[in-house]
């Protein structure tokens, strides 16, 4: 049965929401946190949130509400709404934003450092016989 949340007490609210925190922050790693969000939610929730925090991070790089709201295909209003959350002294999207900055920024370097060992494997391919490959942990095919 549907509940609203204007039906919730305060104590019963508190515990659902702890619910889904300390599920949440249980996890570990990118892929159990997508296959978390994809059981919970459905496509179109997940897409929301992502768009409000792509939306978030843009606000956050100084791109102006109008420039957001033609590149995100979006409303003025969802802007300013995403902004008067930034501006509100909570913290949340800050904090994920710049998490997400730090995933992006490792991810980018280990695509560089897996794009260099690639071409020296290509350059020097007798040389890679006698080691294990460090991304598989066995040793290379002969």
């Amino acid at each position: 049965m549907k509940k609203r949340m204007s039906e919730l007490g305060e104590k019963e609210r508190m515990m659902t929401l702890d619910a889904l925190y300390t599920a949440a922050s249980s996890l570990t790693g990118r892929d159990a946190m997508k296959d978390f969000l994809r059981d919970l939610l459905t496509d179109s929730e997940r897409i929301m949130l992502g768009r409000r925090i792509m939306i978030a991070r843009l606000l956050l790089s100084g791109a102006t509400r109008r420039a957001i709201a033609e590149r995100m295909s979006v409303g003025l209003d969802t802007v300013q709404r995403i902004e008067k959350w930034l501006s509100d002294q909570m913290p949340g999207y800050e904090k994920a934003i710049a998490e997400m900055e730090r995933a992006y920024e490792k991810r980018a370097q280990k695509f560089e450092n897996d794009a260099r060992f690639a071409a020296l494997k290509r350059k020097y391919p007798l040389h890679f016989l006698l080691f294990k490959d460090p991304f598989t942990k066995r040793h290379l095919p002969k």
